[in-house]
């Protein structure tokens, strides 16, 4: 049987082993995703941008308001948004995924639940961009304290949620 001390040793280990693992991770996607000589080969982000600004449109569409996509800009009858990192919901897959990358688990786990994750957080996420638009277009004055105060930390908080559902579901299988 291990002693106390020894399990608080390992638990202290491997949780210092996660961070400098998630730190690491979440450096090299950043260069990747932000470091102009990458950026002029392949710009993620702006592919990323443009892709979810083009799939919001098709949903605002269905919700009757004329929208379209041009590049990562979203246009609507009364705005332009344009669609950023941080916007796009590229920085709370980036947080998800590196999370589940860095925790100890299958492969098989990891994958399941790095791709149920980012069709979970861009399902929210479309649906919160679409909702920006019709609030800036029914009730414009609303908008700021939305895109501001509720819209960005609603992302960060659903990747986080979903990440602590992941570490339940690995930890049984």
């Amino acid at each position: 049987m291990e002693s106390d001390e020894t399990g608080n040793r390992n638990n202290r280990a491997g949780i210092i082993r996660f961070i400098g693992t998630y730190i690491l991770l979440m450096g090299i996607a950043l260069v990747l995703i932000g470091y102009e000589p990458i950026k002029q080969v392949i710009d993620i982000n702006g592919a990323y941008s443009s892709f979810i600004a083009r799939i919001t449109a098709f949903f605002i569409n269905m919700a009757g308001l004329d929208a379209s996509a041009s590049g990562p800009l979203l246009h609507t009858p009364d705005t332009t948004l344009a669609i950023r990192f941080g916007c796009n919901g590229l920085e709370a897959v980036l947080i998800y995924t590196v999370a589940i990358l860095s925790f100890p688990a299958s492969w098989r786990n990891r994958l399941a639940g790095i791709a149920a994750g980012i069709l979970g957080l861009q399902f929210f996420n479309v649906i919160r961009i679409s909702a920006l638009a019709l609030i800036h277009h029914y009730k414009p004055d609303f908008f700021h304290v939305f895109h501001l105060y509720i819209a960005q930390g609603m992302m960060i908080a659903i990747a986080l949620a979903l990440f602590m559902g992941w570490i339940a579901h690995a930890d049984k299988t």
